[in-house]
């Protein structure tokens, strides 16, 4: 078991709106809601801003631009596409945070970032 918890953004009708709506190159393709849980990404975060629903507010609360960034640089490698103001509100419009205290390493051995 890993100290850390595990966050997933489930998308909300909003952002999928502008999914279809913004990208100039994306053509006849309509991304659905369905599209977006084929792949997601796992975020983990420490365990204490897991441990009840008003931590994980606030971790969400601190770290919410750089999740929303995340998010849409998976849609668009052009920043310009981002909406111009990342707020907590338009946040919460796009998002449900799903939220997992339990993580589980089932492989054992090291754990790295194959990015380095």
């Amino acid at each position: 078991m890993l100290n850390r918890s595990a966050i997933i953004l489930r998308y909300k009708e909003p952002a999928i709106r502008y999914i279809n709506d913004v990208d100039p190159l994306k053509g006849s393709d309509v991304v659905t809601i369905a599209e977006t849980y084929q792949d997601r990404t796992i975020y983990l975060i420490p365990d204490e801003d897991a441990e009840d629903q008003d931590a994980l507010d606030r971790w969400v609360h601190e770290n919410y631009k750089r999740l929303f960034e995340m998010e849409l640089s998976d849609w668009y490698t052009d920043p310009s596409l981002f909406p111009k103001n990342l707020t907590l509100e338009l946040f919460g419009e796009w998002f449900e945070v799903e939220c997992h205290s339990v993580v589980m390493d089932t492989v054992g051995g090291e754990i790295y970032d194959d990015e380095l």
